[in-house]
């Protein structure tokens, strides 16, 4: 099971960027983690921990990694892998971002019609919180910068 998600912004791939590698604060855009955090810092192989709000604590290992560009990070299932995608597509005056999850291994299709049907409901709205989020604060930028003038 494969499937994703795409929100378009002003907002620049640098904020997106930050919000999308400051993994103590996932929660605070995604509907369904209570807490994360890595063990080092943001590179390949980093090694994390992921708690969602139903469900037991994930280790997790950042397993492709672009910096600036894109990242996936894996959790290891029973006889399955969940992977977590997550690119940016830059365009003149917007910036693309995408959410992709993917099951793969022997029981990707159970874990996908138990944990897939659920995420991929929820991450419309995981997307746009970080929209939003990404915009407060170019809006809040551009403010300080203006009335630093």
């Amino acid at each position: 099971m494969k499937f994703s998600n795409t929100v378009t912004t002003f907002a620049t791939p640098e904020r997106i960027w930050a919000i999308w590698t400051d993994v103590d604060n996932w929660s605070v855009w995604d509907t369904e983690v209570c807490d994360s955090y890595l063990e080092s810092p943001f590179k390949l192989n980093a090694v994390g921990k992921l708690t969602p709000k139903t469900g037991t604590t994930s280790k997790f290992t950042i397993s492709q990694f672009s910096p600036g560009k894109s990242y996936t990070f894996t959790i290891q299932l029973p006889f399955c892998k969940l992977n977590v995608y997550r690119y940016l597509n830059i365009h003149a005056g917007s910036t693309s971002f995408t959410h992709e999850v993917s099951f793969k291994g022997a029981l990707a299709f159970l874990f996908g019609w138990f944990l897939g049907k659920k995420f991929k409901k929820v991450l419309p709205r995981v997307m746009e919180n970080i929209r939003e989020i990404a915009e407060a604060e170019s809006i809040r930028q551009g403010y300080l910068e203006k009335t630093a003038d």
